[in-house]
């Protein structure tokens, strides 16, 4: 697909079918993620990948929403702050890092037919307890990773006038 129809069709899916996806295309996702640029390309994030099968009440405890489970697979994404390279100012750039690398994720499963949906609204404790992460590590993102249940629609977004500025504010 062209880049600009695959930004253009990508879309949050919230129905997935329960249909495996394959392993090639699972690692052609994790690649896209590692290949993602990052501050001085330090890469400090981790994927997590949850095989849903037999996990439901876990994963319902991580999202509340019924279709957050569905997909055979979710995938987590975590920054290590201790990793990443830190601006002048001191800010740590593991966070921007780790959503920079979940976009590539995202994108290159919709490439490949899948669907995702980005979700930050997680309860970040079940996430430390369920992916037994050690304190260092947060939780950033998820997505289900799964074929769409449901259909495209065209997004709503607001017009470029409104979010760009030329020179100065």
């Amino acid at each position: 697909m062209e880049f600009s129809e695959l930004i253009q069709k990508r879309y949050s899916v919230r129905a997935y079918q329960s249909t495996p996806v394959e392993e090639a295309k699972l690692q052609q996702v994790l690649e896209a993620a590692n290949l993602a640029p990052t501050a001085a390309n330090r890469q400090p994030f981790r994927i997590v990948v949850i095989h849903t099968h037999g996990k439901t009440a876990e994963l319902k405890r991580l999202y509340h929403r019924d279709w957050f489970g569905q997909a055979p697979v979710v995938i987590g994404i975590c920054a290590v702050r201790s990793e990443a390279w830190s601006r002048m100012d001191g800010k740590n750039y593991a966070e921007v890092d780790a959503t920079i690398a979940m976009d590539h994720l995202i994108l290159a499963a919709a490439n490949l037919g899948l669907g995702t949906c980005w979700v930050a609204a997680f309860n970040p404790e079940v996430a430390r307890e369920i992916l037994a992460l050690p304190p260092e590590v947060e939780p950033i993102a998820f997505t289900p990773l799964g074929y769409a249940a449901d259909e495209w629609k065209p997004k709503k977004r607001k017009p470029l006038s409104d979010l760009v500025r030329y020179e100065k504010w």
